[in-house]
């Protein structure tokens, strides 16, 4: 066993080296880990293991656990819209399509269809979250729409297996004890965490803060996460349910930032876990056996739930939030896994039928890194802003020489802005989010609504007439596509561009770009220079001392 782990950490690492090289995340290499080590030491059937399965699962659990630090109860209220009427829809319109194609299509019976349909309007939780989080994604608008619906399925699993319960008895007291238990075990559970998170956290922390032993905070912290988790297994609810009300009912007290910090390590090591034990699922003589079944049902099942979820957000929200909500869910994801393994030895799911669906959804989660990825790039490309009527925004006189031509009013543009306007310099400011516009627009702002990608967006506010460009967009797709625009136009016009770090730096080096500003570049220095300030402070102090 020790040498398997030892083998296991050797090929994570330099897999993930190699993906690394080429810019591709750690979860891919996690996942070929555990396919190459499956083969190797013929671990096909240790995926089974019970324990192996609780242990990989408690990555999700710190998983949400952190995520649910960054929502307190008051910011979930705000999320009721996303999680319980977004989420819901979502859940059910995606199981009606999939039970429909089942019955007519393939002539399954319809508890074979339900189970089928239920599992697959799930997506990844694990997957999906963790990059969010790593790309802080998860504080934009669509971020929070993939969370909400990510919360609900992660709710949804309670029914549904509730529902293959009903399936598997045929006892209709027993069905109406099951409901009736549930119930009463959410109502005490919630009470439970409620009560524990209200009086009895802040003070627990604080007495073991007084011991002043960084060993005694971190064993309650896991004591905290695990022990909810383990609170919502025992009355019937998934272990990451528990542990996202718990991280709720941390993120009210002093304490969040703290425990975050000290969770981090084991979360990422037991993710790490859980991606290897899908890929030691998968299985290459059922995918040869079923090639073209794959190939088409794999297509089929992410743009029949790239579709939906479009539709469902696009009923209140803008086509890119839409967008990237829907390619963000379109994979099938973890509990699907557990709910066909359930199904198969229930007997309510073929063991072929099982196997194919499972490969699919391991498949599908393998694409999923690699499209959140490159995700921006191709919502500019593929999906332009939602377009706006208002009358009268700004026109520039075609005489106008030696203004400046700002290019996003965003956070920092707004600063640009409100500088320039304070200096007393002509300027213009190109907008393409129509949030941004509005504001630009009611704070009466020199403003038009455009792509600045675009050249005749660029020409019409007189760009190769300015006596400066000033790029104040944080995209870094984007900020490459308008500087080539700029770079094309003009090369006499004083360019200043903001990126985020030297990696972006490097890749607009080819440009006729005056100034390239590194954000990380600044911050360093400034800190190094508040050092050297204290330092200077204490030799006086020495001095006078003296």
């Amino acid at each position: 066993m020790l040498g398997i782990i030892v083998w296991t950490l050797f090929i994570a690492i330099i897999v993930n080296i190699i993906l690394k090289k080429v810019h591709l995340p750690t979860i891919i290499g996690y996942i070929v880990t555990g396919t190459i080590i499956a083969y190797v030491f013929d671990l096909h059937n240790a995926v089974n293991n019970h324990d192996l399965k609780e242990i990989a699962e408690f990555g999700v659990v710190f998983l949400m656990f952190t995520i649910g630090l960054e929502f307190s109860i008051e910011h979930l209220k705000k999320m009721k819209k996303e999680v319980f009427f977004t989420g819901s829809l979502q859940i059910l319109v995606t199981t009606s399509f999939v039970v429909f194609l089942c019955m007519v299509v393939l002539g399954f019976d319809f508890k074979t269809s339900l189970v089928i349909g239920a599992a697959l309007s799930l997506s990844s939780t694990a997957i999906v979250l963790k990059t969010y989080n790593e790309t802080n994604e998860i504080k934009k608008r669509h971020g929070q729409r993939v969370l909400g619906i990510l919360i609900m399925q992660d709710i949804a699993v309670i029914p549904i297996l509730l529902m293959m319960s009903f399936f598997t008895s045929g006892d209709d007291q027993d069905v109406v004890r099951l409901i009736f238990n549930t119930t009463v075990a959410a109502f005490i559970l919630i009470a439970l965490l409620y009560v524990v998170g209200k009086y009895l956290l802040e003070p627990f922390f604080e007495h073991v803060t007084k011991a002043e032993s960084d060993e005694l905070f971190v064993a309650s912290v896991l004591l905290i996460a695990i022990g909810a988790s383990y609170l919502a297994h025992h009355f019937g609810f998934t272990y990451s349910l528990g542990a996202f009300v718990a991280g709720m009912m941390i993120s009210e007290t002093k304490f969040k930032h703290q425990v975050e910090a000290d969770l981090t390590p084991f979360r990422n090591l037991l993710l790490g876990v859980f991606f290897i034990t899908v890929g030691m699922q998968i299985n290459f003589s059922v995918i040869a056996d079923n090639i073209l079944i794959i190939l088409i049902l794999l297509p089929v099942l992410l743009l029949l739930k790239y579709a939906i979820i479009y539709l469902i957000v696009r009923i209140d929200d803008t086509k890119r939030v839409a967008f990237k909500t829907a390619l963000s869910l379109v994979q099938i994801g973890e509990f699907s896994l557990a709910i066909l393994e359930l199904a198969r030895s229930s007997s309510l799911l073929d063991p072929t039928y099982s196997q194919i669906l499972i490969v699919t959804i391991v498949i599908s989660m393998i694409l999923t890194p690699i499209v959140l990825k490159n995700m921006s790039g191709l919502a500019s490309k593929l999906v332009p802003d939602d377009t706006l009527t208002i009358t009268n925004t700004y026109n520039i006189d075609k005489d106008t020489k030696g203004h400046i031509v700002v290019i996003g009013y965003g956070h920092l543009g707004q600063e640009i802005a409100s500088n320039l306007r304070l200096d007393g310099h002509e300027y213009v400011i190109v907008e393409h989010n129509l949030k941004y516009f509005e504001m630009g627009y009611l704070d009466d702002e020199p403003i038009i609504f455009g792509n600045a990608a675009h050249k005749h967006i660029l020409e019409s506010v007189n760009i190769k007439q300015a006596c400066a460009v000033i790029v104040a967009i944080d995209n870094p797709e984007k900020v490459h596509l308008v500087c080539e625009v700029i770079n094309d136009l003009t090369q006499s016009t004083k360019t200043i561009v903001k990126v985020t770090r030297f990696s972006e730096k490097k890749e607009l080096e080819n440009l006729h770009l005056e100034h390239i500003i590194v954000e990380d570049d600044i911050v360093a220095r400034a800190l190094v220079e508040e050092t050297k300030e204290c330092k200077l402070d204490l030799i006086e102090e020495q001095i006078i001392k003296r």
